[in-house]
């Protein structure tokens, strides 16, 4: 295991941030902490790669407890955090030189590690530009840069993509998806469920401080829930009268004025029901369940806008 954490809790004053946490993630693996803001994500990545400590509990990277040697474990691993830290005075190639110098790394070593990862983040359009000239798309690739800097084996992502459009998400997904192809383990943290269900191999539903559910995006929703959801435009009266009705393995959330059923086999449901609200065919939508969906069932929270 890369990461091992054992009953790890973490407190600030009176408030329990991270609650008796065990967790594992293995070599090579993309790992997702999925959310509400206050749901201790952060915090749990702030401990495992040494930021705080944890007040109790047991944290070991590498193999190696972190509180003994954080300077071992830093050394292996990269950390992009939610802010973007640069000087924005100085060009990307000028803030990876400054970076590399704190890894304590030399030329031509230095030299070379920037050129590659310019390329590799596609920055050099923009190579020469002050850091406070650039987009926000350009800021978050220098960002991921800067934290590949020394090669980690294991590269942190806090909300990576927070506030991109669409375009540059999807060039930074097709770069994390090039680092875990050449052997670097992932754990991000995000609020975009097709983020999560498009790169992790597992993810991790947190409330609390504590690990609700844990398993691969697929496992988690099968287990919870069914494969499709149904949205219907239905009023609390209409659901009353629809909800007899249902298959005794229908699973059902009410999201305001939407009703959402979670079965297997959405059609076959729908042409059975004899009660369903007269005006829900405009408002009715068949999709396929999310994990949006699985935190909503499992805490009564929306993930999105809630780390």
């Amino acid at each position: 295991m890369i990461v091992r954490l054992d009953q790890v809790t973490k407190r600030f004053g009176e408030r329990t941030a991270v609650d008796r946490l065990d967790l594992e993630i293995e070599a090579g693996a993309c790992f997702g902490l999925l959310g509400p803001n206050g749901a201790g994500k952060t915090t749990t990545l702030r401990m495992i790669y040494g930021a705080t400590a944890p007040t109790s509990g047991r944290i070991e990277v590498f193999g190696i407890d972190i509180d003994r040697d954080p300077r071992a474990v830093r050394s292996r691993l990269g950390v992009t955090l939610q802010d973007n830290v640069m000087i924005e005075v100085l060009d990307p190639i000028e803030n990876l030189r400054v970076f590399g110098r704190y890894h304590l790394m030399r030329e031509p070593e230095l030299s070379r590690r920037i050129e590659y990862l310019v390329d590799f983040l596609e920055l050099r359009s923009h190579a020469d530009v002050a850091v406070r000239d650039l987009s926000g798309g350009f800021q978050r690739r220098l960002a991921i840069a800067q934290s590949l800097m020394n090669s980690p084996e294991l590269l942190v992502l806090d909300e990576p993509t927070t506030g991109l459009d669409p375009a540059v998400r999807l060039a930074l997904w097709s770069k994390i998806r090039d680092l875990r192809a050449a052997g670097t383990t992932v754990l991000l943290t995000t609020h975009y469920m097709d983020e999560a269900q498009r790169l992790c191999d597992r993810v991790a539903v947190m409330a609390e401080g504590r690990i609700l559910a844990d398993g691969t995006p697929e496992q988690l929703i099968l287990h919870h829930l069914h494969r499709q959801a149904v949205e219907l435009d239905c009023s609390q009266a209409e659901e009353e009268r629809l909800r007899p009705n249902l298959p005794d393995e229908a699973i059902t959330i009410r999201a305001g004025g939407r009703l959402i059923l979670f079965i297997d086999d959405a059609e076959a449901m729908l042409h059975d029901l004899t009660d369903l609200p007269a005006d829900s065919g405009a408002g009715r939508t068949i999709r396929p369940t999310n994990l949006e969906d699985l935190f909503l069932h499992l805490t009564g929270t929306s993930l999105e806008g809630g780390a």
